[in-house]
């Protein structure tokens, strides 16, 4: 995987860049759909080339090991085979379970136990294995396994549970440096900062992960409950240290203002379930700002859900339409919904870019951040 930094804000940090991978390359700044189980709930990989024009999606190890497991993968060729999606694919190492399942796990310096959410089965993480994992799985961008804490914990735990990650990491470093990708590409591996919510444990993590000199980097551990400016203060810490000549991935993150926002502070990377489960539920994230579609006021509304967006699914459906589904639990309105909203995710960052590029980026987010916050 190689990045190139092209252009830097000259008002901000926010930057643009390219990512090559064996894949194709990725423009960024960018946001990853998030298809846990191999697949981006309620969208067709056609839809996600063409519609919504992701240039990278996401896998979960953890649910992946579980359904539809490792073997089945392997003899398919790799998820990119399985799902028909031949673009580049980033998986989460797990580590996000670790901190979710939390009545499910035992955490231990060899790894982690969990009760399978599935079926109740023991299963064993360990950095080893979940580099194996990953492996197997065939992605593009492998992350490392790690602990991440809750919001709030007190400093011991921040402190241990960053050491942990820490040593963590260099046997990932060391078995993914030991073996081989599988299917005829390479992969590469991402270490994750961690910390919570404490300056020195952040500086230091970042540190840390920085010295094992990855392809890239990425920020864990924030937007899990702490208030917004300590995810903004602590991001732009680590961005601060991380090195400038790799991407910087901001794990979990977030809404459409955190994405800018984050942006400004040096970025390239995100990721978040909320515009697809926020879709299935009901709200729209359009140019004009969010709309909860099945409220009474849209009932009579036959204008688009979204004219300013250039996808199929805001300029030729409906808000009358569309919440005369979610109200009927019609199918077709969690599909509408989502396309809207990853179309939106994908067109913001999209244009970020090409602000950045023409050196007005700061002016654009500011002029921007109050028309797509407000409440419809």
């Amino acid at each position: 995987m190689k990045f190139e930094h092209t252009h830097t804000d000259p008002k901000s940090k926010a930057r643009a860049g390219e990512i090559t991978t064996d894949h194709g390359t990725i423009e960024t700044p960018i946001f990853m759909p998030v298809g846990t189980l191999g697949t981006v709930k309620a969208i067709h990989t056609r839809e996600l080339e063409q519609d919504i024009k992701a240039q990278i999606i996401l896998g979960n190890t953890y649910h992946l090991f579980i359904r539809p497991g490792l073997d089945i993968l392997e003899e398919a060729g790799g998820l990119h085979r399985f799902n028909g999606w031949n673009r580049p694919i980033l998986t989460d190492s797990g580590g996000y379970q670790v901190y979710s399942l939390g009545e499910n796990r035992k955490i231990t310096e060899e790894g982690v136990q969990f009760r399978s959410h599935h079926d109740g089965a023991k299963l064993y993480f360990t950095p080893e294995n979940v580099m194996d994992m990953q492996r197997s799985i065939g992605a593009d961008i492998i992350m490392a396994f790690d602990e991440c804490p809750p919001y709030p914990c007190d400093y011991e735990y921040a402190k241990n549970s960053m050491e942990l990650t820490h040593r963590w990491l260099a046997r990932c470093v060391e078995r993914f440096d030991n073996t081989e990708a599988k299917y005829g590409y390479s992969q590469t591996l991402f270490p994750i900062v961690q910390g919570s919510v404490y300056d020195d444990l952040r500086q230091a993590s970042a540190e840390k992960i920085a010295s094992f000199e990855r392809e890239g980097n990425a920020i864990g551990g924030l937007s899990v409950g702490e208030p917004t400016e300590e995810m903004y203060r602590h991001t732009d810490l680590v961005c601060n240290i991380l090195p400038a000549d790799k991407p910087r991935y901001l794990m979990g993150v977030g809404t459409p203002a955190n994405l800018l926002e984050c942006i400004a502070l040096g970025v390239d990377m995100f990721d978040c379930v909320m515009p697809t489960r926020n879709a299935r539920n009901g709200m729209i994230f359009t140019w004009n700002g969010q709309l909860n579609i099945r409220n009474q006021k849209w009932e009579r509304d036959f204008s688009p859900i979204d004219a300013q967006t250039k996808g199929y699914a805001g300029q030729f459906y409906s808000k009358a339409y569309l919440r005369h589904l979610h109200k009927c639990n019609e199918i077709l309105g969690s599909q509408i919904a989502t396309l809207q909203n990853l179309t939106f995710y994908l067109e913001l960052v999209t244009e970020a870019r090409k602000h950045i590029i023409a050196g007005d980026f700061a002016t654009w987010k500011n002029q921007t951040l109050p028309q797509i916050s407000q409440k419809l």
